[in-house]
């Protein structure tokens, strides 16, 4: 399997959706969202080959979203439950930016 941390982040849009894809060559991830008025990011869908589950691929693209977003200075909300879960996990990769609202925890 190609290492995920070894190919960039792509935005892209199919129809009306937006996404943010790792685009592997065994496959394409991605994170759906949208991005309202104000500059807040909402991450509504993950999606990640079958073949390819379990295997990292999934957390290297929450990486590469978080500092896209990061980069970008604004904020994110955590509206897939993949996305929610991994931040149950590892709510360092996101301080200081959740949305208003928006928090990490039970």
């Amino acid at each position: 399997m190609s290492t995920p941390d070894n190919f960039p982040l792509v935005l892209n849009t199919v129809g009306n959706q937006k996404r943010f894809e790792l685009q592997l060559p065994e496959g394409v991830a991605y994170v759906e969202y949208m991005q309202n008025k104000q500059g807040v990011i909402y991450l509504t869908h993950t999606e990640v080959p079958v073949h390819l589950e379990g295997k990292g691929v999934g957390s290297a693209l929450l990486k590469k979203v978080f500092s896209h977003i990061r980069n970008l200075g604004v904020k994110l909300a955590p509206l897939c439950p993949f996305v929610a879960s991994y931040l149950k996990r590892h709510p360092e990769e996101v301080k200081g930016m959740l949305a208003p609202g928006f928090f990490i925890g039970d």
